[in-house]
């Protein structure tokens, strides 16, 4: 999922790249690199730690983004604080999917998967010219050996919940006891598309972004911790705003199901603004139609 406007270079299977890494850590300095639950839990249970301290310690933006602070820079740009620059990448095993793919990524719409990467020049030529003296790659030999199936299938799922979050929202708006005030609510959903990631954690508060950033349940099963979250959240929206003659409990519920779907779609790389564009223009469609 891309910004408009953004250019990239849509890629085939056969295309051949110059995909042999250099190893030379120039890619951990100064990017943005989603991390959803999964990937946060993955990368805990790699370090061995507790993963709330993993996000508190490693993820910014909200618990949604590694944090680009290390010590180490490049260029300028600071280093992913698990990168070390006698090492490398400590959590490598880890590693989230932005990562696995890189220079390359992943897009996705309905059934049609495709790898791009960004800009009309291939990424790695921008500090790592050295590339060009490595063997070359195919895009499908390169993927094969990412060990991507895991990841990629979390990644999926994670959308699909993302989804069913964003219908939440819109059946507490559309519901008799909320729909007369169908317009505030828009107006509140739009000023928090505007939010930064920070922003928006603050604003779904303690219990909820640790509901949706910290799962108890083992990474390495990935349908059980799949499965584990989607319960959990399901039984948390149920309980706190399913009865319909609550109008304070519905008008809250409607908003916070708005940001969960917002905040955990930037988690898998979404930009915040295409989501709610869509998702505000079949609101206020719904709205108007009656329907």
């Amino acid at each position: 999922m891309s910004g408009a406007g953004r250019v990239r270079t849509i890629l085939g299977r056969d295309d051949r790249l110059p995909l042999t890494c250099t190893r030379s850590g120039t890619c951990c300095h100064g990017k943005r690199i989603a991390v959803n639950p999964w990937e946060l839990a993955l990368l805990a249970r790699c370090l061995g730690r507790d993963p709330r301290a993993v996000r508190d310690t490693h993820i910014g933006d909200g618990g949604i983004r590694l944090r680009m602070d290390g010590t180490h820079r490049w260029r300028g740009r600071p280093a992913c604080t698990f990168f070390n620059e006698h090492e490398g990448c400590t959590a490598h095993a880890g590693r989230p999917l932005a990562c696995r793919l890189y220079p390359l990524g992943r897009e996705r719409q309905g059934e049609e998967v495709r790898y791009v990467h960004d800009g009309a020049t291939f990424p790695c030529l921008d500090g790592c010219l050295e590339v060009t003296d490595l063997p070359f790659l195919s895009v499908g030999a390169y993927l094969a050996a990412q060990s991507l199936g895991a990841a990629e299938a979390a990644q999926d799922a994670y959308l699909g919940m993302v989804e069913e979050l964003a219908e939440g929202a819109f059946v507490l708006l559309l519901d008799p006891p909320l729909r007369q005030e169908g317009r505030e609510v828009l107006a509140r959903w739009r000023t928090g598309t505007l939010l930064s990631g920070e922003a928006r954690a603050r604003r779904l508060g303690k219990f909820w972004l640790d509901q949706l950033t910290l799962v108890a349940a083992d990474p390495q099963d990935l349908d059980g911790f799949l499965a584990t979250h989607r319960a959990a959240l399901q039984h948390h929206t149920q309980e706190r705003y399913g009865r319909m003659d609550d109008l304070p409990a519905l008008r809250e519920g409607c908003d916070i199901c708005w940001h969960l779907a917002l905040h955990l779609g930037s988690s898998l790389g979404a930009e915040v603004e295409d989501l709610a564009r869509a998702w505000l223009a079949t609101a206020e469609t719904e709205l108007a139609s009656g329907g």
